[in-house]
């Protein structure tokens, strides 16, 4: 599965905002079938806060673990992110193309 994050919008700043699109996103959630990949496409993403990606890529990487890739991207805002995310958790997010 596939998400886009552009849908919950182009500048994803805060941490509540993050939050409740994790929230949101739950019932879809839980129709992912256990062999299947769950990534994350960033395309048309403008701003990508450590808060916001805190709240939404973290739990999912710890819920789907290898299974959870995110899609390569140029984005300055979303590299600065994940590697702050990988630094402050200790964790590992893992690109694809």
């Amino acid at each position: 599965m596939k998400i886009e994050l552009k849908k919950f919008g182009t500048m994803l700043i805060s941490r509540q905002a993050g939050k409740e699109a994790l929230s949101a996103f739950e019932s879809t959630l839980k129709n992912v079938p256990e062999d299947e990949e769950l990534s994350i496409d960033f395309n048309g993403v403008i701003t990508f806060s450590p808060s916001w990606g805190d709240e939404f890529l973290t739990p999912l990487l710890r819920r789907y673990g290898k299974r959870f890739k995110l899609l390569k991207t140029n984005n300055p805002s979303v590299i600065a992110t994940i590697e702050t995310l990988e630094e402050v958790h200790d964790l590992r997010f893992q690109f694809i193309d």
